[in-house]
């Protein structure tokens, strides 16, 4: 096996479009720390690269995540090493967390098969997300007794409110992608031979916006539920005069104008 092959994640760039694929199969993905410390690895290397507009994030194999690793999870309980293990995987999984939601770049999801405990919430931190038609999200931390994790309660929250997030993790076993999509989770639903194209297409879309404006308009979003109307509106001011420097609005706003005419 070469160490290419090994590696629990994968980054694959085509022009404005990143992709970062968790690479462990057999395991139907679930994150121990050697995907944790490579996801955080890959999501600063696409942060840096200012040719960047959109980030995917897929599973390979027949899930898109399971959540956190129960095998090392499990050892570790039995060992009485909960804290060291879980926090220092936390540590460098919650430091990738962090950064999609800082990156300014669109984060966009890809779930097929089951996204369950981390896996949810690593799809719904993302800024968007697309499912196949037959993908489950399984919350599963309520059965083994724990709370999220993996921003599970930024995205879900955001998108769909506090009751409804309480119902998600405390009173769903599982949910559909189209139950996804009603509750606004989920933003298209395809069928599963379809999902890689429209993932493409749709990272496509998003990736002719300008990078000012992708960078601006999802701070400004991400913030806007702890803000203040005064505090957004300055934020919105500040912004958007900022993208206005930029020579792509420039060449913007004449395309425009010479249509005018």
């Amino acid at each position: 096996m070469s160490d290419a092959t090994a590696e629990p994640a994968r980054l694959g760039i085509d022009g404005p479009i990143a992709t970062i694929t968790l690479h462990r199969p057999a395991a139907f993905n679930a994150i121990d720390l050697a995907i944790a410390k490579r996801l955080e690895q890959l999501a600063a290397q696409v942060e840096a690269d200012e040719t960047i507009r959109v980030l995917i994030l897929k599973g390979e194999g027949r899930a898109f995540c399971a959540g956190g690793d129960l095998q090392t999870i499990g050892a570790a309980a039995e060992a009485g090493t909960i804290t060291p293990v879980v926090s220092e995987l936390l540590h460098h999984y919650h430091a990738f967390i962090a950064r999609l939601r800082r990156m300014p770049k669109i984060v966009l999801a890809s779930v097929h098969g089951s996204a369950a405990g981390a896996g949810l919430s690593l799809a719904f931190a993302a800024d968007l997300c697309i499912a196949a038609e037959e993908a489950r999200f399984t919350p599963a931390y309520s059965k083994l007794g724990v709370s999220p994790d993996g921003g599970g309660t930024i995205g879900v929250v955001a998108s769909v409110g506090v009751r409804r997030a309480l119902q998600i993790f405390l009173a769903e076993d599982s949910f559909t992608a189209a139950q996804a999509y009603e509750w606004g989770l989920v933003t298209k639903v395809v069928p599963a031979s379809e999902l890689a194209a429209a993932t493409q297409t749709l990272a496509q879309r998003l990736a002719q916006n300008m990078p000012a404006g992708i960078s601006a308009t999802k701070a400004l979003i991400h913030r806007a539920p702890t803000s203040s109307v005064e505090d957004q509106l300055a934020a919105e001011r500040d912004a958007i005069i900022n993208c206005m420097h930029t020579d792509e609005f420039v060449t913007a706003t004449r395309k425009f104008t010479r249509k005018d005419r």
